[in-house]
């Protein structure tokens, strides 16, 4: 299957999955995806991720977290579309929810939460906010 957006469809599987009330959800695998699965789970919105083999292709397997019967994740939006880049320096990055979330931003020095990119003072693409 070709997709254009894969952030974007694994932002709708994650949602999906938690307003049916999964525990897990199965996506196609990609560095990208990975990497932004890393970052959620450092950041304690998921529980776990893995690379899982299923014939020919590989999957990412991720364990969804929640919290007395809310999920850990309370909204997850795309900010940066294929139509519509969105780049930031770093002094330019607000915060998402006054603190209260994150985001995923894509810089030159690896995919990382704003906070992480505020450390490294580096810039780039945000990819999407979550809280």
């Amino acid at each position: 299957m070709n997709l254009n957006d894969p952030i974007g469809d694994l932002i709708t599987r994650i949602r999906n999955a938690q307003l049916r009330g999964r525990s897990k959800l199965v996506s196609p695998a990609s560095t990208l995806r990975a990497r932004v699965l890393q970052v959620l789970k450092d950041e304690g919105y998921i529980r776990d991720f893995r690379e899982i083999e299923n014939g020919v292709h590989k999957e990412l397997e991720v364990e969804l977290k929640y919290f007395e019967g809310a999920p850990a994740i309370h909204q997850i939006q795309r900010v940066s579309k294929p139509g519509r880049r969105v780049y930031s320096s770093i002094k330019d990055l607000g915060l998402v929810r006054n603190g209260l979330g994150i985001s995923i931003i894509s810089t030159p020095k690896g995919v990382m939460s704003d906070a992480a990119a505020r450390d490294a003072n580096v810039g780039g693409e945000i990819l999407c906010e979550v809280y």
